[in-house]
């Protein structure tokens, strides 16, 4: 784990996986009441950065005797995403897969994921949970339009379109979920800690809900 200063007032916390990034940030936030006073904590893919803090020094010491889990806590909020898997790209993604597109819903919807961090748009989460060996490239020409609620692969990342935008990732279907309501708090459905599990829904799917609390 490096630390380094970044800018007046903020560190940035370098580590070697995305793993080790979901820790420290859940770290961060449990023991964020104890340490000197951070205004903002945004994990990425393999940094976490710390803004607005009131005493660099003293937090940089206090990480440098960190020793993070090998995984990050399981415990965080559980959104079901019912998705109609019926995208442009499911048969290429089986093909890559070689399974045939029944199975490839299956290895989607068999897999739990984790919000390990956002952008790109507001609301947008990259989830991981995916095994290694279903990683799939972007394609090669990105689409000038992705419907919003698509349902999308890009690596081993899974992600969920806010709204309708230009986008490379393979499309595997879509869903009605609002991921992004500037009138509801916090807007954003997707944060980073959250579980997130696909389950495969008819065409004539409504808008689902979110669920808490489960194990």
């Amino acid at each position: 784990m490096t630390v380094r200063p970044v800018g007046e007032d903020a560190l940035l916390v370098e580590v070697a996986t995305a793993e080790e990034v979901a820790s420290l940030y859940a770290l961060l936030t449990e023991r964020r009441a104890g340490l000197p006073a951070v205004t903002e904590i945004v994990p990425a893919a393999r940094t976490v950065l710390l803004d607005g803090v009131a005493d660099r020094a003293a937090l940089a010491r206090e990480l440098a005797g960190w020793r993070l889990p090998a995984r990050p806590p399981a415990e965080g909020p559980l959104i079901e995403v019912p998705t109609v898997y019926d995208g442009a790209d499911l048969a290429e993604v089986a093909g890559l897969w070689g399974v045939s597109p029944e199975a490839a819903v299956r290895i989607h919807t068999g897999a739990e994921y984790r919000v390990a961090f956002c952008g790109f748009a507001p609301g947008f989460g990259y989830l991981t949970g995916l095994p290694e060996q279903y990683a799939v490239p972007r394609r090669a020409t990105p689409r000038s339009s992705v419907p919003a609620g698509s349902v999308a692969l890009a690596g081993t990342y899974t992600g969920v379109y806010p709204r309708s935008s230009p986008g490379g990732w393979q499309l595997l279907g879509r869903t009605a979920l609002p991921l992004w309501d500037a009138g509801r708090e916090p807007a954003a459905l997707l944060a980073p800690g959250v579980r997130v599990r696909f389950t495969a829904a008819g065409p004539g799917a409504g808008v689902p809900q979110e669920v808490t609390g489960r194990g």
